[in-house]
């Protein structure tokens, strides 16, 4: 199988050597270039075609968001996962709502964290930092339609549907409900099919809607 092909960007020298050296330990991994402002990520991003982008948002030269929504105009197959401190609603909205970022991590994200974001990200699935998940579904559901009504989720599809809300991935939720992975895929496909939804963070919508999850913030 071949390595997954990572650019990182960030405008600081030792933040992405550090993020270099932990990924260069890993065999499934190839670091294939980095840039340490907007401008130079776009061109890279074009230069390398790159599995995954992992990318600030405050950095010279440009705007983050707006890069990021270049760079998915250009290379929609890329999966760029947002690495930053920001996690204000309105940050974490633009990038992945607007934008089209495939995953936000915070900073204090320790290595695995970030390797399993990574790894998520490529699955199609949208690795959130728990305290992301929780602005980004206090934000939306403010502005979302109502849930469909007798959306007939089972119990085991309301148990997924809320840890998927809560930003884990399917080797996560497999782990918490002592399934497999591919169950989880199942039980997955089946909820987004019965709230009529294409996308995780929609279902993860609706679930705040249904009562299965609490959206206050931690300060």
């Amino acid at each position: 199988m071949m390595p997954t092909r990572v650019l990182i960007v960030d405008d600081h020298y030792f933040v992405r050597k550090g993020i270099q050296m932990f990924l260069n330990t890993e065999p499934s991994i190839q670091v294939v270039g980095e840039a340490s402002d907007c401008k130079e990520a776009f061109e890279q991003a074009q230069a390398l075609r790159p599995d995954v982008i992992l990318m600030d948002l405050s950095m010279p030269k440009g705007d983050g968001i707006e890069t990021i929504s270049r760079i998915k105009q250009k290379l929609p197959a890329t999966k760029i996962i947002v690495l930053t401190m920001y996690e204000h609603e309105a940050k974490v909205r633009a990038a992945i709502l607007e934008a089209g970022a495939d995953g936000y991590l915070l900073k204090d994200a320790d290595e695995r964290a970030l390797l399993q974001a990574i790894q998520s990200a490529q699955r199609d699935e949208l690795p959130l930092h728990p305290r992301v998940a929780r602005h980004l579904l206090a934000d939306t559901s403010r502005h979302a339609a109502p849930a469909p009504a007798g959306a007939s989720l089972t119990e085991r599809e309301r148990e997924v549907l809320q840890l998927v809300a809560r930003g884990l991935n399917n080797n996560a939720i497999a782990e918490a409900l002592q399934i497999s992975r591919g169950t989880v895929k199942i039980h997955v496909s089946n909820i987004l099919g019965k709230l009529n939804v294409s996308s995780r963070t929609e279902a993860a919508v609706q679930a705040v809607q249904m009562g299965l999850v609490d959206t206050s913030v931690e300060t």
